[in-house]
């Protein structure tokens, strides 16, 4: 048999070594699919933090629980390591590493970069190589192909299978997961896509192919660059909306009962996540390269940063009108998660909110039911939840509400607090009808 066909009787016998490299929010719940549907995993991840958790037999990722993580490793079927020598014995690796953005905007490939060293050094014939961090197209092609053959002198569709294949993850979902949310695959060759295809599909319910890795990798682009320019649409209608005293909640809920035609977003405080605001951001780098501007990424990108700013700027207003003085008031903000009910704290808007809320001397505190702790990394400062949320509601002059989790009893909220700004519609009509209330 060839290579190819060798690689792939593996995948049907679930025979095949998975390799995951970087078990994170991606990393970890595509490996306990694999291990679920029954192949050998290891995760292999240079935290050993991780690692020792993991060891414990605990989750350290909301959307998986604990009890899965011990079924599966006490069982045999997922394990765990710091050591990325044990690649040599991989048949199939998966690289789920992040890829941020420097402070300049740039794309920080060092992740991409660092997985792929580790792994030229242990990569051999029959083995296949899936990409699933998200990137700007051309990544496969230019960055893993040369680290993954050059210096080993395997062949691309013969010899060793490359494809990218897009994480499409969103933390905190019950309805669509890992296992049944459809899979992109974009190959090197055709041969690759075959392969990775047997691989996923053992385990993944839906497999698409797409024609390139390029194919693939702009798909992916377009997913949260389409979400991160409607987003920005709405953040902008807001700010009309407020200039105009129109409610944009309520033009909102009128536009959407179209059935057609018309999709449902809504504004708040700033983008956050691992995703939306920054993947679009590689793909206008990209085309910057090519002499290209991006003008609906660079303009939606500039709306969504400076929402921030502008709710701050509407808390000091509405404050104002109520004769009270940000400088020196007490503000609570209650929820920093980047979306209600997860733990994931990355590039939350409210990070950005409490920095300016400090800058303009108020007297800042927070609570979060998932998140204990937080620092801002420009700024230096760390901050501890607040234990008791309602007794921190009744002491606060202000509390703006930043993420919505379904955890907090708004009514009650309304009821103990001085004064809110809702900037997620939290309190609904509740928050429309009160005058202790402003809203986005």
């Amino acid at each position: 048999m060839s290579t190819k066909e060798t690689l792939i009787k593996k995948f049907q016998d679930k025979t095949a070594k998975i390799g995951i490299l970087g078990m994170g929010y991606v990393g970890m719940p595509l490996a306990v699919a694999f291990a679920e549907a029954g192949f050998n995993v290891l995760g292999i991840d240079p935290d050993p933090r991780k690692t020792d958790t993991f060891n414990k037999n605990i989750s350290y990722i909301q959307d998986v629980p604990t009890e899965t993580i011990a079924r599966l490793h006490q069982g045999g079927k997922l394990n765990m390591t710091t050591d990325f020598a044990a690649l040599k014995d991989m048949d199939a690796v998966s690289i789920c590493v992040p890829t941020p953005l420097r402070q300049t905007g740039d794309p920080d490939m060092s992740f991409i970069n660092s997985a792929a060293d580790q792994l030229a050094k242990y990569v051999h014939k029959g083995m296949v190589v899936v990409l699933e961090s998200t990137t700007y197209p051309g990544t496969t092609r230019e960055v893993m192909i040369p680290k993954l053959t050059e210096t080993s002198g395997l062949k691309v569709g013969e010899d060793i299978f490359i494809c990218f294949s897009p994480e499409r993850v969103d933390p905190g979902r019950k309805d669509w997961t890992t296992l049944n949310t459809p899979k992109v695959i974009g190959g090197i060759t055709a041969a690759c896509v075959e392969v990775a295809e047997a691989w996923y599909g053992g385990a993944i319910k839906t497999i698409v192919p797409v024609s390139s890795a390029e194919a693939a990798e702009m798909a992916k682009l377009l997913e949260n660059t389409f979400r991160m320019i409607n987003i920005g649409l709405v953040n902008e209608l807001a700010i009309m909306c407020e200039r105009l005293g129109v409610d944009v909640w309520e033009v909102i809920d009128a536009a959407g009962t179209k059935p057609f035609g018309f999709m449902k977003f809504t504004p708040g405080p700033g983008l956050g996540g691992h995703c939306i605001p920054i993947d679009p951001l590689y793909l206008s780098w990209k085309m910057k390269e090519m002499n290209y501007n991006a003008r609906f990424i660079e303009l939606a990108s500039e709306i969504n940063t400076n929402m921030p700013r502008y709710v701050v700027s509407r808390i000091l207003d509405a404050m104002n009108d109520r004769g009270k003085v940000l400088k020196g008031s007490k503000v609570l903000v209650l929820g920093v998660a980047y979306k209600p009910d997860i733990d994931d704290v990355r590039e939350s808007p409210a990070l950005d909110v409490i920095a300016l809320l400090k800058k303009k001397g108020a007297q800042v505190s927070y609570h979060d039911p998932f998140i204990p702790q937080i620092h801002h990394e420009h700024e230096g400062w760390k901050m501890d939840s607040v234990k008791d949320a309602m007794k921190a509601v009744n002491e606060s002059d202000a509390v703006v509400i930043v993420t919505n989790h379904k955890e907090y009893d708004y009514q009650a909220i309304l009821s103990q607090a001085k004064f809110v700004f809702d900037s997620r519609n939290a309190l609904g009509k509740l928050g429309k009808e009160s005058d202790k209330v402003a809203r986005l």
